[in-house]
């Protein structure tokens, strides 16, 4: 259990460091572990009430167990984590946004027995929790380095603490599963993603040697804590090297510059330990970019010598266009460091952190990695798709043996989907290998998914979703639909429809994530089919583009 390894290493070096810190609030290492230690506790003492184990015996039959956590980003939720894992439990983190029937869909599907979150987010997930099995369990408050008493040291009692939480990762092997994160497909509803503890360490040793991090850094974090990119990337990497995060509650344009202007002002020294490290999707830096163009002038100005001081800025999730970057270069001085990956193994490819970064190339394998480009299928010879082994690759879809097989190649490579070629090493992401596939302001989504909601609807008799280009974020999901045979007949009397784009949008809010939803909505008599009676999206989507707006 390499993560917790690096943090006991962290907590006997310096115990009081800050790890992380939300809104004026800042957390230890030594305060963080110590509360993993107390969640570690209240799940043993969960099972133990049911069959009145000793806690030992507890720990070894449960180890596998499904825990869901259910919060805003917070100190309580790092702990949650960690804590979940000295007892060898499986972490599933949950959308704190998300619609109850998505949420229910992992709860169910996970098998989830417990539920953890902070007493700000009962109200929210009280309901869900009353339609489930699993119980609700109420995360004990992390103590504040800025609460503790002047005269009280972080450091009592942490030779114990790093003793007691060594022998309990002893006891969890490395290629347990650690976590299970979900993401869409072509097979529709999403699935479950399974990493071990062994493939988490490799993917935060090949991301902190990538970034060149360290102890010193400090992270700006405003990505969601369910996906790889907020969690791994942006969480545990920093938190392995022993770095400091800063956790905003979610992305503000405006919180982000003031963020930056704080910590380096243009007419004074650099605040004591500021930000080095920022990451973030394709969205968020368009946002920044049109942030800093309603400023005033003088505000500008700061902003732009605040931004310049940073370290190292990151993208990924999507595809950067070129002109963003190009803009955000001129402005920051920043060439931003665009890289590849995916839930199931992480980051893989990168743009070299010192050295060329290639414009709308994704980079190259980190060391570790290989790659093959399958072509086999393609008219042009060297566009085919990505084939990778990486050793942070994941090691099933939880409880779907057939799909997880299907994924591989007879020789051990994941198939991506993505379709790619090759320049002087560089690999270029063309686009999705199916069609069924979206990618929506760096949230990868399945298409089948979101149609069976859709149908779902008693003025859709058939639809078709796919994406269409979208500066902001990249694409946005469209849904052609055709309404039953009696509404059709009916409009020719009554011309007021039954469905438009806002009250589609109004009922899909209640039963997919909000960035699932339909952004156009076009409606037509019939759906055009091929010879074999079979709908072709790619040519359906032709027509969409084609038509005027």
């Amino acid at each position: 259990m390499q993560v917790i390894s690096a943090v006991c290493k962290s907590v006997t070096v310096a115990p009081e460091k800050i790890a992380v810190t939300t809104g004026d609030e800042f957390f230890s290492f030594a305060e963080l572990l110590r509360s993993a230690q107390s969640v570690s506790h209240l799940l043993e003492d969960k099972y133990k009430h049911h069959d009145h184990s000793a806690a030992e015996e507890v720990r070894s039959d449960l180890i596998g167990a499904r825990i869901g956590i259910i919060a805003r980003p917070c100190a309580e939720f790092v702990a949650a984590v960690w804590g979940s894992w000295l007892n060898g439990y499986v972490v599933v983190p949950l959308a704190l946004n998300f619609p109850e029937a998505e949420l229910l869909h992992v709860i169910t599907d996970a098998q989830i027995s417990a539920i953890l979150t902070t007493p700000d987010s009962v109200g929210a997930v009280a309901n869900l929790v009353g339609n489930s099995s699993a119980e609700l369990y109420l995360l004990p408050p992390v103590e504040s380095a800025r609460g503790r008493d002047e005269f009280e040291s972080p450091n009592v009692g942490v030779d114990e603490l790093v003793a007691d939480v060594r022998s309990r990762i002893s006891a969890v092997a490395d290629d347990a599963a650690a976590l299970i994160i979900y993401t869409s497909g072509t097979t529709g509803r999403p699935k479950g993603v399974v990493h071990t503890h062994a493939g988490l360490g490799a993917q935060v040793r090949m991301i902190s040697e990538a970034w060149d991090c360290t102890a010193e850094d400090r992270f700006l974090h405003c990505l969601p804590l369910h996906h790889v990119h907020g969690l791994i990337n942006a969480l545990l990497t920093p938190l392995y090297v022993g770095a400091t995060i800063d956790l905003m509650p979610k992305f503000s344009t405006s919180g982000v510059w003031q963020r930056w202007r704080h910590c380096y002002p243009i007419d004074g020294p650099s605040a004591e330990s500021p930000i080095t490290l920022f990451t973030g999707v394709p969205t968020m830096y368009v946002r920044l970019l049109q942030g800093y163009a309603a400023m005033d002038a003088e505000a500008r100005k700061a902003s732009a010598h605040a931004a310049k001081q940073l370290r190292v800025m990151l993208c990924a999730s999507s595809a950067l266009p070129e002109p963003v970057m190009d803009e955000w270069e001129s402005l920051t001085g920043h060439r931003l460091v665009e890289r590849y990956g995916m839930t199931e193994f992480g980051m893989g490819l990168s743009n070299p952190l010192h050295g060329e970064k290639k414009p709308g190339f994704v980079g190259m394998p980190l060391p570790g990695i290989e790659i093959r480009i399958d072509d086999s299928e393609s008219d042009v010879r060297g566009v085919g798709e990505l084939l990778f082994k990486s050793p942070s690759m994941f090691r099933e879809y939880w409880r779907q043996p057939q799909v997880t097989h299907d994924s591989f190649t007879e020789d051990g490579f994941f198939k991506t989907g993505d379709t790619v070629t090759m320049k002087d090493g560089y690999i270029k992401i063309l686009g999705r290998s199916s069609i069924d596939i979206l990618m929506v302001g760096g949230f990868k989504l399945s298409a089948l998914e979101i149609e069976a909601v859709l149908l779902d609807h008693p003025a859709i008799a058939e639809c078709a979703v796919f994406g269409l280009p979208d500066e902001e974020y990249g694409e946005i999901v469209c849904a052609v639909v055709v309404p039953p045979a009696a509404d059709v007949t009916d409009s020719a009397v009554d011309p007021k429809p039954r469905l438009s784009l806002k009250l589609l949008q109004t009922w899909a809010l209640e039963r997919i994530a909000a960035y699932k939803v339909p952004k156009k909505l076009v409606i037509w008599e019939r759906m055009p089919r091929n010879a074999m009676g079979k709908v072709n999206k790619k040519e359906i989507r032709k027509s969409v583009l084609g038509s005027p707006p």
